[in-house]
């Protein structure tokens, strides 16, 4: 292509352009890449298509790489006694192509970030049919080792395209930082709100604590004051309201077979009923009041728990008798209604 190859010695290989920044310069990407012996260049089909943007690489290979710039990696390799690469990127039938290959893709893209090369060709072919050759300029500064190679510089649209590249990445990089900032500020302000919430959680349920705390004392001391409230009723049915008060006025005192008659008369007594109120009747008039669980009333009568209790409650429903709470134990406490 140009006249530093025909100053290169066919013992010691030596490219007027460095081929990772020549493709770079070419694709816009640093692409995986074989170098064979003999100093060719093999790329990734799908890794080229890919960066210039062929959608589907069996086509554009098909439409602009002739077959002898293509071929597969088995291919390739078994042709200088090489092994396929190891890892599971370089497959067997990975299609790769040469670097003329990758140059006709390059021509054949439309990316705008393909024209300064495509360019650059342009003028390079333009030059050598003009003036029947092209040279690269020598670098202002050569290697001072005895026989070495001449350096040669970069074409101006190759190194502006990387100049451009780099700055590109450089920006993508400072976004993709700043992004990745941003998204650390946002999971800060979200911990940050979760420990918020958490706290406000704990707040609550403190406040939860103390009101549940508030209310069982509350009811305890309401308990309190009904218990102290019975005691005064019940001194106050000692002093004043006893069981025999209606019969101390009359001039004479209860006896079991007045309140029976008296119960009489109140009510249509049943065998149930008159079964309960001969057992509970001695009990109010000598002690003034009856606790005795329904269990007991219900074995001294022979009637069920649940009978006792209808009957008792239709006593108290005819005002023969009334409930005074309960005992410790849990029985009922019942006493002589006042005439």
């Amino acid at each position: 292509m140009s006249e530093p190859s025909k100053r290169s010695d066919s013992s010691e290989r030596h490219e007027a352009i460095d081929i990772s920044d020549f493709v770079y310069a070419a694709t816009g990407a640093r692409l995986r890449r074989l170098t064979m012996p003999d100093g060719s260049h093999w790329f990734p089909a799908v890794d080229v298509c890919k960066e210039l943007g062929h959608t589907n690489p069996q086509k554009a290979l098909s439409d602009h790489v002739p077959a002898d710039h293509r071929e597969s990696l088995e291919t390739l390799t078994g042709g200088y006694g090489l092994s396929v690469p190891a890892g599971r990127e370089w497959r067997r039938d990975l299609n790769v192509i040469s670097l003329q290959g990758l140059i006709l893709l390059v021509n054949a893209c439309t990316k705008p970030a393909c024209a300064p090369f495509k360019q650059w060709a342009a003028e390079v072919i333009e030059t050598i049919q003009r003036d029947g050759s092209y040279t690269l300029e020598e670098a202002e500064v050569q290697p001072l080792e005895p026989g070495a190679p001449i350096a040669y510089a970069m074409p101006e649209q190759v190194a502006e395209a990387i100049v451009r590249l780099e700055a590109h990445n450089l920006q993508l990089d400072e976004e993709l930082a700043n992004g990745q900032r941003k998204s650390i500020e946002l999971q800060q302000e979200t911990l940050d709100v979760q420990r918020e919430t958490l706290a406000l959680q704990k707040e609550s349920l403190t406040l939860q604590r103390e009101m549940l705390a508030t209310q069982k004392a509350t009811l305890a001391v309401q308990q309190a004051m009904v218990r102290a409230m019975e005691r005064i009723a019940d001194r106050l049915d000692a002093l004043v309201l006893g069981p025999r008060m209606s019969a101390a006025h009359a001039g004479v005192l209860p006896t079991t077979e007045s309140v029976l008659a008296d119960w009489r008369q109140r009510l249509s007594v049943t065998a149930d009923v008159w079964a309960v109120a001969v057992v509970i009747a001695p009990v109010l008039v000598e002690k003034g009041e009856l606790r005795e669980p329904l269990e007991s009333l219900a074995a001294r009568t022979g009637l069920s728990v649940h009978r006792v209790n209808e009957c008792l409650r239709l006593l108290r429903k005819h005002a023969c008798i009334r409930s005074r709470g309960g005992a410790e134990d849990g029985a009922p406490v019942y006493v002589l209604s006042k005439a």
